[in-house]
């Protein structure tokens, strides 16, 4: 027989949880505050965060997509939904996140279709606002997000809330286990999951998570921006002048030292450089001007249409200093080097690459893309690498894949939308 959500043990524990965000508070205004120095966005549109809207759409779908990355792979099931006639409203607690939903959707908004807000701070009081104000027919959270006010308050208001395109990474999942297991416990509070394999599945399923279903990867049908593509192949030759190309794409905070060692240690290759966050662009621009490293920006070369904004000039290293061109980055390369991987933190996305069939260097540390990055490394079209050495190697000297394999990887594993339609479909209340 199921328990009842949420146990004894968990409503003590969510008290708890709330006295600590009242007391943090002022802590954490000031660090939106503190935040908006460098991104005003952070400090815009505060009333947001305590459930309190300018607008409202008419119940539309609910998506919580914290940042880029969830945002990136909610499009093109967002795309889809409205395709069936539905509205969507996105919620995101970065401004990354934001600013995506904004450009992808931007005919969408101005047609009312779409809306893009903070989501709310985790207070009753403001998911009971948030709520009543939108009345969402159902809620999707990308990834494997766990916001305990958010479940508490679907599951008493009644508003199904499923977690989608999930994931359940092994580290988490034994953490998750141990102890008093409080955050497991959260997982039963969710209406179901739209997991991305068995593995997953099964994990979930062991924590009482209800009403699961294998989708599969979204990423593999997002929609690849054609224009980015032909204005890379317009400028690659005359960046890289025959030389070899990496793209590095989100690198994060602990792995620069090590990339500008293998940039320099490779003269005969051009790389393009990507920092995940678009704060620490001017940090990693300084790091490789520093190293020596005769680089240029992105957004010193070329203009808004990607073509050169003057003379091209002689570099070895392009710092991609926006957002929203990933597709454009990764046009210029014949591999890409996914980052995160090289920091505890865990590996990023290696499916975009994918998409346009590019092999993928990952490191070792890949349990935060453990699918589809086992299911790559099998295939040989992921190389997953251990050490530094071993980067500078496969750089020097990478191995030989061929479209054929990355191809028949891909048709392999495509498809995650129409399964996850096909799941929301079954898993509501009839």
């Amino acid at each position: 027989m199921k328990s009842e959500f949420p146990s004894f043990k968990l409503r003590l524990a969510l008290w708890a949880y709330g006295v600590l965000w009242w007391a943090l508070l002022p802590v954490i205004l000031l660090y939106l505050k503190k935040r908006g120095r460098k991104d005003p966005l952070y400090a815009q549109h505060i009333p947001e965060r305590f459930g309190r809207y300018d607008r409202r759409l008419n119940a539309p779908v609910w998506v919580h997509a914290v940042s880029l990355g969830e945002m990136r792979s909610a499009t093109p099931l967002i795309r889809a939904l409205l395709a069936q006639g539905e509205t969507v409203l996105t919620t995101h607690f970065t401004p990354a996140g934001r600013r995506e939903a904004q450009r992808e959707f931007a005919d969408e908004i101005a047609a009312g279709k779409v809306q893009t807000v903070w989501v709310p701070f985790e207070y009753g009081f403001t998911y009971r606002r948030f709520l009543r104000h939108f009345a969402p027919k159902y809620g999707l959270v990308m990834e494997i997000e766990i916001w305990p006010r958010m479940i508490a308050a679907c599951h008493r208001h009644g508003t199904p809330l499923f977690m989608c395109n999930a994931q359940y990474p092994k580290k988490s999942y034994e953490k998750d286990t141990r102890g008093l297991g409080l955050r497991a416990g959260l997982l039963a509070g969710f209406a179901g999951g739209f997991v991305k394999s068995e593995g997953q599945r099964a994990r979930f399923a062991s924590v009482d998570m209800p009403n699961l279903h294998v989708t599969g990867e979204l990423r593999f049908d997002q929609p690849i921006p054609q224009a980015h593509l032909a204005a890379a192949e317009m400028i690659k030759d005359a960046l890289a002048k025959g030389r070899p190309t990496f793209t590095l794409t989100s690198v994060v905070e602990g792995e620069d030292p090590l990339y500008i060692r293998m940039i320099k240690a490779t003269p005969k290759a051009f790389f393009v450089y990507v920092p995940r966050a678009p704060e620490r662009f001017d940090e990693v621009a300084q790091m490789l001007a520093d190293a020596g490293v005769n680089y240029a920006r992105r957004s010193d070369i070329l203009d808004e249409t990607l073509m050169l904004d003057g003379n091209m000039p002689d570099i070895d290293v392009l710092l991609g200093d926006s957002m929203g061109e990933m597709y454009f980055y990764l046009g210029l390369c014949d591999r890409a080097i996914v980052g995160g991987g090289f920091v505890e933190k865990g590996a990023h996305n290696v499916i975009e690459p994918l998409a346009l069939k590019k092999p993928v260097i990952v490191g070792p540390h890949i349990w935060t893309i453990e699918y589809p990055a086992t299911e790559a490394i099998a295939a040989g079209v992921c190389c997953h690498l251990t050490s530094e050495q071993d980067l500078i190697a496969t750089v020097q000297d990478p191995p030989i894949v061929t479209d054929k394999q990355i191809s028949a990887f891909y048709a392999e594993h495509a498809g995650g939308v129409a399964r996850t339609l096909a799941a929301i479909k079954a898993a509501l209340p009839r």
